[in-house]
């Protein structure tokens, strides 16, 4: 767990580096400009660590599902080698397949406006500038986004659904809840991630709503992983067992 955790550390201090720094030069001056190949770089990468990090919080479901409900195979199946595999395959596939948005967006058309109302080139506001046609650009996004963001949601539920079988067959209420305790932490961060996800891009991004979506985009991007490690630090008995630790040894000395 805490191998995955390391790496989805890593996912959200890079996103967050494609993001913030470009987002405070906007706030800090009340606007920038960017070249349109800035722009597109901006978006892919951001799509490609969106995707990393959807695939990697499935593996951790998946990681969490062999703990509690195959504990007995758990270090047989999650071996060291199973660990780098599962990550590779995130990072790859979650770059290798954005590709294809990036194809698309590097043969879009610009002739009109060229003021993007946002913080960062996020793709909805970067196509409202474009003169090509969207329909195929859309229907490419529907497309990509099954296997890369629905299938991993599918699969963070049908582990968590054999998760709580596992949970509910337990005789004891203090079984129940230590179980159930291993794997809140990642929940709350799969709820927090999925629904913001699933909430920025039902809201549409032009007219009176444009605000509201820039609000639910830097909750996104800037609120969801600054409470990631205040949940997995909180909500962990173990790591709430070394901070008392450490505050015990500082009041000693």
């Amino acid at each position: 767990m805490y191998f995955f955790l390391q790496q989805l550390s890593f996912v959200e201090f890079t996103f967050l580096t494609v993001v913030v720094p470009n987002m405070l030069r906007v706030i800090w001056l009340e606007g920038a400009t960017i070249s349109v190949s800035g722009c597109i770089a901006q978006a892919y990468v951001y799509c490609a660590l969106g995707c990393t990090e959807c695939h990697l919080l499935t593996v951790m479901s998946y990681d969490r599902y062999l703990a509690i409900c195959q504990p007995l195979h758990y270090s047989t199946i999650m071996d060291t080698r199973i660990q780098n595999f599962l990550v590779i395959y995130c990072w790859v596939f979650g770059f290798l397949l954005t590709q294809i948005t990036l194809n698309f967006l590097c043969q879009l058309y610009f002739c009109g406006s060229n003021i993007i109302n946002h913080f960062f080139c996020d793709l909805a506001p970067f196509l409202q500038l474009t003169c090509s046609h969207k329909i195929d650009f859309q229907l490419m996004i529907l497309i990509v986004a099954i296997p890369l963001m629905v299938i991993p949601f599918i699969l963070v539920l049908i582990s968590y659904s054999y998760v709580f079988i596992t949970i509910i067959g337990i005789s004891s209420a203090k079984g129940r809840k230590k179980t159930f305790s291993t794997c809140s932490s990642h929940l709350t961060v799969v709820t927090m991630y999925y629904g913001t996800l699933i909430t920025i891009y039902m809201v549409p991004a032009n007219g009176d709503t444009l605000t509201v979506n820039k609000l639910i985009a830097f909750l996104y991007i800037v609120v969801t992983p600054l409470f990631n490690p205040i949940i997995y630090c909180l909500r962990n008995q173990e790591m709430r067992a070394v901070m008392e630790k450490l505050i015990i040894v500082k009041d000693t000395q």
